[in-house]
């Protein structure tokens, strides 16, 4: 358990203006050193110049809000237990920091929807599947599904540059982005009540399980990550951009090199919920991520290496929610 104690209020997350870098290798050379220091230092960086229309990015955040507004009979009715494939509304369920108690949110989990006969869906590979879409919510599936397409693009791009950053050629991912996971996690954090459990938080100090993370959030801070003095600062919500974080897939990669940090979430507003859309953009179930050949050999890693990157989440993932 770590024990929840106050963030400092400096921020040290930096914002990296991708401008230039879809289309102009030298742009992209800036733009990969950038996240190369970050990694190195927060794992934690903010993203401009993407791209995304603002209102795009609006209309997800208040689809989220209207997804968790409805009655709770509605949200049971896609209900993650309904799903074969780990899709669906959940409360209560995720304990992300050990022997804390479970999280205070809710959560509403969505990935690229498949039909039964996408070959990883023949095959019952774990996390691949049709979503579970809400029946009341009109526009709902259109939305999220505009939204999907955007930060595909945007993670396949930013693999490309976490490629670039560690002196590997942008395409070094290529094998892995042809049929890349989208996991996406509508999140609603209420506000902190007095008499929480001890230590409850809105999602516990943890690490992510994979590559990167792409995070949207709503006005409302709440998001803290560790950093390099082993201080906690506040991600401030910044509009137009999104919070990008590497993943424990990536730390290994660079066998240690970048940080998969740990961070938190508490909501510490007494009136106001907070939302944000959280994207876990994985390379395929069947890559295996060994070490970047352009870094050192780092023991502490080696034996993760034969572990592909679907093997890897669905052990964390199992853990997580108590096996």
């Amino acid at each position: 358990m770590i024990v929840y104690t106050p963030p400092s209020a400096a921020s040290h997350i930096p914002v990296i203006d991708l401008t230039g870098s879809f289309d102009d290798p030298e742009a992209l050379r800036r733009v990969a050193w950038e996240i190369h220091k970050a990694c190195r230092e927060t794992g934690f960086f903010y993203i401009s110049g993407h791209g995304v229309p603002q209102a795009l990015m609006d209309g997800q955040i208040e689809m989220t809000r209207r997804f968790f507004a409805q009655p709770t009979e509605a949200k049971r009715d896609v209900a993650i237990a309904h799903s074969p494939c780990r899709r669906g509304y959940e409360e209560g369920l995720q304990i992300l920091d050990p022997g804390s108690p479970p999280d205070l949110k809710e959560s509403f989990m969505l990935g690229r929807e498949l039909g039964p006969e996408h070959p990883h869906v023949r095959a019952g590979v774990p996390n691949y599947g049709p979503n579970l879409w809400p029946a009341e919510l009109p526009g709902f599936r259109e939305q999220i599904e505009a939204y999907q397409a955007e930060v595909i693009r945007i993670g396949t791009h930013l693999m490309g540059c976490l490629a670039a950053s560690l002196d590997l050629d942008p395409g070094y991912f290529a094998d892995g982005l042809r049929d890349p996971q989208c996991g996406m996690r509508l999140l609603h954090y209420p506000p902190q009540p007095a008499d929480t459990a001890f230590n409850r938080l809105g999602a516990g100090a943890h690490s992510d399980w994979g590559s990167i993370t792409i995070l949207l959030q709503d006005d409302m801070a709440g998001l803290e990550v560790l950093n390099a003095d082993d201080a906690w600062i506040l991600a401030t919500p910044i509009r137009g951009t999104f919070v990008i974080n590497i993943g424990q897939m990536m730390e290994r990669f660079s066998a240690g090199l970048y940080r998969a940090n740990l961070h938190r979430v508490r909501n510490n507003a007494a009136d106001r919920a907070r939302h944000s859309v959280a994207v876990f953009f994985e390379l395929d179930h069947f890559y295996k991520m060994g070490r970047a050949p352009t870094v050192p050999a780092n023991d502490a890693f080696d034996e993760l290496f034969d572990l592909t990157v679907g093997e890897h989440i669905e052990q964390m993932a199992r853990a997580s929610y108590g096996g």
